[in-house]
């Protein structure tokens, strides 16, 4: 009998455990994010109050990233969903703004017009990478936080204070980031890659930024555009240029091979993160590490200034 009681007792236990466990998975909102920038923002402001899923991962373009059934169903199943707007997002818009059921916020558009790039390339349209400039992307973040107190105000107070702790995290980010920047020889302050990503890096940070396939990854560069850049480069003596983990590098390397044919050497200085973060888990899967690792790669291979 005392074996039964404590049996029933113990059975009890677990089943309340179980039940405490199923009501905190259920109370966590569930927010979507397009991007791994916004679902590290999520995470960061949100905690273990949400449940954060980011659909495009590692090496993952989302020029030109298409949602799937699942995405859809993923979306209509979140209490958020966030997105960068801009028109990064170029192939899911029929999803993201023409939904009337959809909980959806473009972070990016919470940035003054006056402080976004409009390259005359991109067709009248706004540059979308504003996470390249740390001080931009903090308003994208401000705008995370604001979704999340609007959504849910009992919470209202841990979004803010875990905003306000992270905002600062980004003001140092920004600060390490221009001294960085600072060490490289100024006639060496020359970022080549195969898209135009980092525009916004280059106006912050002060750097020329050249890319061969311009803002998004949709064209193909032609001939007359490798030639030109190639021939810069080995004019200019650019030590280095740079692939990125979301593009092909048959560009850059067609663009080696003209470098090389007009007679000089230039190197490949590393891999960047454009537009998309790393592995989860190590360091470059976060916003922070992304960032850090840009710098420091591009520092290294365009030499620092003893």
């Amino acid at each position: 009998m005392k074996r039964s009681i404590a049996a029933l007792t113990l059975l009890l236990i677990l089943a309340g455990c179980n039940g405490a466990s199923e009501a905190s998975g259920e109370s966590k909102l569930s927010v979507v994010t397009t991007t791994g920038m916004i679902g590290d923002a999520a995470k960061e402001i949100g905690g273990d109050l949400l449940e954060v899923t980011a659909l495009m991962g590692p090496g993952v373009d989302p020029h030109l990233y298409r949602a799937s059934a699942g995405d859809v169903g993923r979306f209509n199943q979140a209490d958020l969903v966030l997105y960068n707007g801009l028109h990064l997002e170029a192939a899911m818009a029929d999803v993201l703004g023409e939904s009337r059921t959809l909980n959806a916020v473009a972070v990016a558009e919470n940035i003054d017009e006056g402080d976004l790039l409009r390259p005359a390339e991109f067709g009248g349209q706004f540059d979308p990478h504003v996470w390249f400039d740390v001080s931009l992307w903090s308003k994208a973040v401000e705008r995370v936080r604001d979704a999340l107190v609007e959504l849910d105000e009992d919470n209202a107070d841990t979004y803010r204070s875990n905003a306000e702790t992270y905002l600062g995290d980004l003001a140092e980010l920004h600060e390490y980031v221009k001294e960085q920047a600072l060490k490289i020889p100024e006639e060496r302050r020359v970022i080549i890659t195969a898209h135009d990503a980092f525009n916004y890096f280059g106006r912050a940070y002060g750097l020329e930024v050249r890319g061969l396939l311009g803002i998004s990854t949709a064209a193909e560069a032609g001939t007359r555009d490798i030639s030109a850049l190639a021939t810069f480069i080995a004019d200019q003596q650019i030590p280095a240029v740079f692939v990125e983990t979301s593009v092909s590098s048959r560009s850059i390397d067609a663009v080696r091979a003209a470098v090389r044919s007009n007679g000089f050497e230039v190197k490949i200085g590393g891999e960047l993160f454009s537009d998309a973060m790393g592995d989860a888990g190590t360091e470059e899967g976060t916003y922070q590490g992304m960032v850090r690792h840009n710098i420091d790669t591009i520092v290294e291979a365009l030499g620092a200034s003893s």
